[in-house]
């Protein structure tokens, strides 16, 4: 009798050891150990936002909270008048008017977001306003002025001088191309070998960070398309689309032709493909991969849509569509700029 009832204690044990071990693969389901991940690490979209990763970095540096991290840096592109793609200094509507879009998802899976909002210089900050004091997840237009100037934002003249003159410029031909994106890629490839650092050599600035404590969260900041339709919304503000943070995965954020990222939820499906094993960079391949696949080949030539992605093990890694996309990483082992691999 003894002896039967320490089998079935074992068994018991033993089949209780199972279960709890394929509880622990789906709780860590990229492959990574248990436990407290590495860090911190910050990446954000596009090599000349180092700076902005800079400023996160002292925030991440001092064991600081992800989410504050990111509001910092992005503070530092939102307010550079010479990138045309993002707040102040960035590059206006077909009606000469700079419409900012923005959204936030820290750790525990709250997001708010802001879009065609004017006259602010820094959404970013509404967005998580609108996460932390409203019952909502997205502000939109004058609801979103509204709201900000109600939490104390100023209103500011975001069209520079030098913005001004390059819609001055379009509107003799107004002509409206939602690619223009890729036309300055390719301006900025050719004339890079000569000259780097070009006018358009950019758009929209999407930063993760994973902190000291493992947590991650993320942020995306942008003016949109250059001389767009007023009202047009890309996917920068739009959560699953622009920007995805999952805490027990990873997290993703995007940037290009914002109309594509949309169509196949871009930075979730990253997020899904860690989930189910795939490395940062490999996640972030499948999802351009969708792209080509939903557009055709020829087609998807036209278009660039570059992705970053962090797992919650610190791991970082990128894809884009076409050649021309690049990223920053700052790590306990200093700032480095990388470009990514491409498709076709």
């Amino acid at each position: 009798m003894l002896l039967r009832r320490k089998f079935l204690q074992q068994s018991l044990l033993g089949s209780l050891g199972v279960l709890i071990g394929k509880e622990q693969l789906r709780a860590n389901p990229v492959g990574g150990k248990m436990g407290k991940a590495s860090g911190p690490v910050v990446i954000s979209t596009w090599a000349p936002n180092a700076k902005a990763n800079a400023a996160a970095w002292e925030v991440l540096a001092a064991k600081g909270r992800a989410l504050d991290a990111l509001e910092k840096g992005i503070h530092v592109t939102e307010a550079d008048p010479s990138d045309q793609s993002v707040g102040y200094g960035g590059l206006p509507d077909r009606d000469g008017k700079v419409t900012v879009d923005s959204c936030v998802m820290d750790e525990f899976g709250n997001c708010g977001a802001v879009m065609c909002l004017e006259h602010i210089l820094h959404p970013v900050s509404v967005a998580r306003l609108v996460m932390e004091k409203t019952p909502h997840v997205q502000l939109v237009g004058e609801g979103a002025l509204k709201f900000a100037l109600e939490q104390g934002f100023s209103k500011t003249n975001l069209l520079t001088p030098e913005a001004e003159k390059a819609w001055r410029n379009w509107l003799k031909t107004s002509k409206y191309d939602p690619m223009i994106t890729v036309e300055h890629l390719e301006e900025r490839n050719k004339k890079n070998k000569k000259k780097p650092g070009q006018q358009h050599d950019h758009d929209t600035i999407g930063m993760l960070a994973l902190d000291s404590n493992g947590n991650l969260s993320g942020a995306c900041s942008t003016s949109g398309m250059a001389f767009k339709m007023n009202g047009r919304v890309g996917d920068s503000p739009i959560i699953g689309a622009g920007l995805f943070v999952d805490n027990e995965v990873g997290a993703a954020t995007a940037t290009g032709v914002g109309e594509e990222i949309v169509r196949i939820c871009g930075s979730h499906t990253i997020v899904e493909m860690m989930r189910v094993g795939h490395s940062p960079e490999e996640a972030c391949k499948k999802a351009v991969e969708r792209i080509v696949k939903r557009n055709g080949l020829q087609k998807a030539k036209e278009i660039q849509a570059g992705f970053i992605a962090i797992n919650k093990q610190g791991e970082v890694g990128a894809y884009s569509l076409i050649d021309g996309f690049n990223y920053a990483v700052h790590t306990e082992s200093g700032p480095y700029t990388k470009n990514a691999k491409f498709l076709i």
